[in-house]
């Protein structure tokens, strides 16, 4: 059944054969969705007869946001360590065991209804596609249950075995057990491998290392993501770019060669804005990413450790604020951006043909995502065939 979708003061397309400006926005719009895809779009008054019609009175349009960096199956809170940091305290990544500890203490029920909870939140403020990891278990069994439990939320799943070396483990023994029978049992509930590279943590993984577990990720399969430079400029954005990762993220330390290197490959640099919010740390040059060239996205890094929000908002109203971003760029980052980060054409745009992923801002404009922050503007457009009240 097709559905025509009107009343659109702006529409968002990101589709370079239509609309203007940088986001090809269409104004005073419409468009068509059959059977789950965008079959049409264009201007309110040319539109095609359809078998039902959705008007949004006058609301602005934009791609579901892809939220490109998420870590959702976990147990637990650390209000306190985030209190903690708000007092001066530093954050290096060892908090990471808390919710290690809870998360295998907790049943698979309890782990699935907080991960349908989350996923939930984020769609209701007009999250359409998350990528999420494991990491919270770091044993093989538990490792499995995460990436079990995020296949039923999400095709976007990672393996992140890699996230921390386990208080008492031997470093080389868990090294060995991530390359080995962990990404063995892992792999087939996976579509990425990820590795937190960040040589001045003694939590995480040296550059040799990291090297280690992204060659053994990709021998298996799985496409590569880097948590890179974020605590300090290190090997982790060159490595991801060497490699061919898809996404190197944090990226908040570089160097020139850094973005160097970024400006001539194809990894995305996904900024991360909630965790510099969260932790009171210096946030990204995303000027100087944008002024080289380099493809950026913007996700939340949901988690509860550093960044616990589920607001991709949120997010683009930081990136304005303050990485200096346009809102038309943080809009991108946050659609099409995101979708480069995992390689996923059917997204992040409204060209015909991509999946039918709407967000409705409840405000004639994409700026009023920077310019009202905090406030719940968005939502995921519901396509069953009913007149939604106009705006106020």
């Amino acid at each position: 059944m097709s559905t025509l979708v009107t009343g659109i003061a702006e529409l968002v397309t990101n589709d370079p054969d239509r609309g203007a400006g940088p986001l090809r926005t269409i104004a005073d719009a419409a468009l068509v969705v059959d059977d789950g895809v965008v079959a049409w779009t264009g201007s309110r008054g040319a539109a095609p007869d359809a078998d039902a019609r959705i008007d949004v009175g006058g609301r602005a349009v934009v791609p579901g946001f892809v939220d490109s960096h998420a870590h959702l199956v976990f147990a637990g809170d650390r209000a306190a360590e985030f209190e903690a940091r708000m007092t001066g305290a530093a954050y290096d990544g060892g908090g990471i065991a808390a919710t290690v500890a809870a998360t295998r203490a907790a049943s698979d029920e309890q782990l699935r209804a907080a991960l349908a909870a989350l996923v939930a939140e984020m769609r209701a403020q007009g999250t359409t596609t998350v990528e999420v990891k494991s990491g919270y278990g770091l044993t093989v069994a538990d490792e499995v249950r995460c990436l079990r439990l995020a296949g039923e939320v999400t095709p976007e799943t990672t393996f992140l075995g890699a996230h921390v070396v386990p208080p008492g483990a031997d470093r080389a023994d868990y090294l060995a057990l991530v390359t080995g029978p962990m990404l063995a049992a892992c792999a087939p509930y996976a579509r990425w491998i990820d590795v937190f590279c960040e040589p001045g943590s003694p939590h995480a993984f040296d550059g040799d290392e990291a090297r280690a577990v992204l060659e053994a990720g990709r021998a298996a399969g799985l496409g590569l993501r880097v948590h890179a430079n974020q605590l300090t400029a290190g090997p982790g954005v060159r490595l991801a770019v060497e490699l061919g990762a898809a996404s190197a993220d944090h990226c908040t330390h570089l160097t020139g060669a850094d973005v160097d290197a970024l400006a001539g490959g194809s990894t995305v640099a996904t900024l991360l804005p909630g965790v510099e919010f969260s932790t009171r740390s210096p946030y990204p040059d995303a000027r100087r990413l944008l002024a080289a060239g380099v493809p950026v996205a913007l996700a939340t890094d949901c988690n509860p450790g550093s960044c616990f929000t589920s607001s991709m908002a949120f997010c683009v109203a930081l990136a304005v604020r303050e990485m200096h971003m346009t809102p038309a760029e943080a809009v991108e980052a946050a659609t099409a951006g995101g979708a480069a980060a995992l390689r996923r054409t059917d997204v992040g745009h409204l060209r015909p043909g991509a999946r039918a992923d709407l967000a409705v801002i409840d405000a004639p404009s994409y700026r009023h995502l920077a310019y009202r922050p905090g406030v719940p503007l968005v939502r995921t457009l519901d396509l069953d065939p009913v007149v939604i009240s106009k705006r106020n």
